[in-house]
């Protein structure tokens, strides 16, 4: 297992990296952010389904968050005010209004900006996706 915390997100939907990127460098967290593409899934304990699914965070103990609650922990990392709002979001009913708004997201990314038609196919319909003989 990692030392650090692990951010996992699609590398492959330009919404998702662009995401992850201003977030990482607007609020500095103690993690590595990586494409699950990139990342040994198996180590993490996370299956691929999982990671195309939804952004994970997995804890130096291996414990898996996703979705909302991925942001969450992300949010309480970087300290400071954002662990505020990182600290309301793991709360109901913040929690659950969290989970509907990501999930309202997560689903129609591919229309939002830096989204492309790609993000909507499952990675294995992908343009430049390999099928394994």
């Amino acid at each position: 297992m990692p030392h650090r915390p692990v951010l996992v997100y699609d590398g492959d939907c330009a919404f998702c990296t662009t995401s992850v990127t201003f977030l990482t460098r607007l609020l500095r967290p103690n993690c590595t952010a990586t494409p699950w593409q990139f990342a040994d899934l198996d180590a993490l304990g996370v299956t691929s389904e999982r990671a195309q699914y939804e952004v994970l965070w997995v804890s130096p103990l291996g414990t898996v968050y996703g979705g909302a609650q991925a942001v969450a922990k992300l949010l309480l990392n970087a300290g400071g005010v954002w662990a505020w709002l990182g600290g309301l979001l793991t709360l109901p009913p913040a929690r659950w209004a969290a989970h509907g708004v990501y999930r309202l997201v997560a689903t129609h990314r591919h229309r939002l900006p830096g989204g492309s038609p790609a993000c909507a196919l499952p990675p294995d319909r992908r343009p430049g996706a390999h099928s394994v003989p």
